[in-house]
């Protein structure tokens, strides 16, 4: 999902149209305080952020995105009719993955947001994942927890390893089905179930980082 927030409508309408139709999933938002609302229920893979926003804008909410742990490896775009080299440097020393100088094209977009996707999946291939002493390391396909070492399959490793991308999003079963199992998965949804079951008993304490959310799914968090 990609997070577009841009002030005006035709723009952001267009944003999002070219996403959808290039294979993205992607919503917009007028301003920061909905892009905070739909952060609290969401990650989103990369936030398009407009510079001149209403109320709060686009530098603020790069400053704040950055400083909270829960979004700071959230790639950012910024975009601004701003189109100064002092702009651009401000943007990008606070944390930006790129600019968008206005006005841009619809595929230039498109080709550069295809491009930090790229380097970000990189990037969190050799991350390790850590939640409250649980390490889960995605290039050497290991999980431990306080330190102990895990036996895991590969489909207990595999939603484990999406939780832990995203602590807080709560995913329905039907989304697990389809992120973990794919889309030519013959099955019910009964299956992921079973395997969050097993996955809670390995994990033994730390398994109660894995909640349920009655009537939607599961989601992962910490120690409260």
């Amino acid at each position: 999902m990609i997070f577009c927030v841009e002030d005006d409508s035709g723009i952001r309408d267009l944003m999002i149209y070219t996403l959808n139709a290039s294979g993205f999933e992607a919503c917009g938002f007028g301003d920061a305080s909905a892009l905070w609302d739909a952060l609290k229920t969401a990650t989103p893979e990369l936030i398009l952020l407009d510079i001149m926003l209403p109320g709060e804008d686009g530098i603020t909410v790069l400053k704040k995105l950055r400083a909270k742990q829960s979004t700071a490896d959230i790639p950012v775009m910024m975009a601004s009719a701003k189109g100064s080299e002092y702009d651009k440097v401000i943007g990008l020393d606070l944390g930006a993955d790129d600019y968008l100088a206005k006005p841009f094209g619809m595929m230039e977009m498109v080709s550069r947001v295809k491009a930090v996707l790229r380097r970000a999946g990189h990037q969190k291939k050799r991350q390790v994942l850590e939640v409250d002493g649980l390490e889960l390391n995605p290039s050497a396909h290991t999980v431990t927890s306080g330190g102990q070492p895990l036996q895991l399959t590969l489909k207990e490793f595999q939603l484990l390893e999406l939780f832990m991308r995203h602590p807080g999003q709560v995913f329905s079963r039907e989304q697990l089905l389809m992120k973990v199992w794919g889309s030519e998965f013959i099955g019910e949804t009964r299956t992921v179930d079973v395997h969050i079951g097993t996955l809670r008993t390995k994990l033994d304490t730390c398994g109660e980082y894995i909640h349920t959310v009655r009537g939607v799914g599961y989601k992962m968090e910490g120690k409260q």
